[in-house]
């Protein structure tokens, strides 16, 4: 049904609650303006009763769906029981989530911690500190090389080596020992490794800059030229892993195995913060006690939802459900011959629709999807981000194309 019919999403949700949010809030995002209530599965509703399908999943946080009945029992039965005690004492909830973890990556070792960009901040410390002692670089001389286009985190640290300037633009000064090369180009990054390189860290595909795929076979020959000079080939997975890309990992894409691996979002069943830097022996080891830490990283509630969250990605098939239909959804996308569509691009459900900036910007088409029932976001003024839950259903699926259509008709 069109959901138009259930009335005028621009009178829909509360002015007072966005009103307040609006007062009381840095202003650090600019939302959409609904107010959500409630959320099962693929489907959100707002504060006047209306549904609308999420196309977004929370950047890959809500892989698994909204409210998933075996998330909300893993999490309350661990609430009931202990949620928080810090590292300061062992938990029996930890070692089998981190032993999982580390199954599936095929890596030796993790480092739990809470936000993405704490994950990405580990691993950061970790290569320096596996430069230091492995590579014999000298103290306080470690570089880390980085794509252009990248989106680690927001942290003091992070936007040190983002080539956006609106993530930057004010925030300094700006930490030191990173070196900035084109995503994509391996004669650039190959440039760039010198005696004081300790690790490359990259997005497999840039999600904030819109859904970026990198050449074919360009992780493989980041992974040859790390080989060829000992270095670590770090990857930040936090957006892509999990099922997002069809794979369990975006890098099994290229038949790799990176040397870190930075997960989060997905990891946290959609209900919680939970990430993790995995990595292999030698690298996790450089930390001992007191060198890194977080007084919720780790927790048992953290610890069993992630767990459980892993169970459901691989007994309800949601990576192969990935594959499947986000090869439809591309030919769906395809079919649509709109001119105000530049580019398609994406892997499994994760697919990055540009918009021609002469005709419409990104913006104008989220927020007339969202009037007609569908929720998604925009990226850069010209990218409109596509990253539905993975449980979601075909036909939920082709619906939100087809008011994507209309859209687009719309507009043009």
């Amino acid at each position: 049904m069109d959901q138009r019919l259930n009335g005028d999403i621009a009178n829909a949700s509360s002015p007072g609650a966005i009103a307040l949010e609006d007062r009381w809030c840095a202003h650090t995002y600019k939302p959409l303006p609904v107010v959500i209530t409630r959320a099962q599965g693929a489907w959100v509703h707002d504060d006047a009763g209306r549904r609308y399908l999420d196309m977004m999943s929370a950047y890959s946080a809500v892989n698994v769906g909204h409210s998933h009945p075996r998330i909300l029992t893993a999490l309350t039965e661990q609430a009931s029981k202990v949620a928080v005690v810090s590292r300061a004492f062992h938990t029996d909830r930890l070692g089998p989530f981190l032993e999982r973890l580390c199954a599936l990556t095929g890596l030796d070792g993790a480092c739990p911690m809470n936000s993405g960009a704490e994950a990405v901040e580990t691993a950061v410390k970790a290569a320096r500190r596996w430069g230091y002692r492995h590579r014999g670089i000298p103290a306080n001389q470690a570089e880390i090389i980085v794509a252009s286009g990248n989106f680690h985190g927001r942290t003091t640290t992070i936007i040190s080596f983002s080539s956006e300037e609106a993530y930057r633009e004010g925030f300094g000064p700006y930490t030191p020992g990173f070196r900035v090369v084109p995503f994509g180009d391996l004669d650039a990054l190959a440039a760039a490794i010198g005696p004081n390189t300790a690790a490359v860290l990259l997005e497999p595909i840039q999600g904030e800059a819109g859904i970026v795929l990198p050449p074919a076979g360009y992780l493989k020959g980041v992974r040859e030229a790390c080989d060829r000079t000992g270095i670590l080939m770090i990857l930040d997975e936090i957006q892509s892993g999990l099922g997002r890309t069809g794979r369990w990992f975006a890098h099994q894409h290229e038949g790799i195995k990176p040397d870190g691996l930075c997960l989060g979002k997905a990891l946290g069943g959609g209900v919680l913060p939970v990430s993790a830097f995995v990595a292999r022996r030698d690298v996790i080891d450089v930390f001992d006690p007191g060198s890194h830490g977080s007084t919720f990283g780790g927790n048992p509630l953290a610890a069993a939802v992630g767990l459980e969250a892993l169970a459901v990605i691989e007994e309800e098939g949601l990576v192969q459900r990935s594959a499947e239909l986000g090869a439809h959804l591309m030919d769906r996308l395809r079919g649509l011959n709109s001119p105000l569509i530049r580019d398609i691009r994406g892997l499994g459900l994760w697919v990055g629709l540009e918009i021609d900036p002469a005709r419409a910007t990104a913006r104008q088409v989220v927020e007339d999807w969202m009037r007609r029932g569908v929720l998604s976001k925009e990226t850069h003024d010209t990218v409109v981000r596509l990253a539905p839950p993975l449980m979601i259903a075909p036909e939920d699926l082709d619906w939100a194309v087809d008011r994507l259509a209309e859209t687009l008709a719309a507009l043009a």
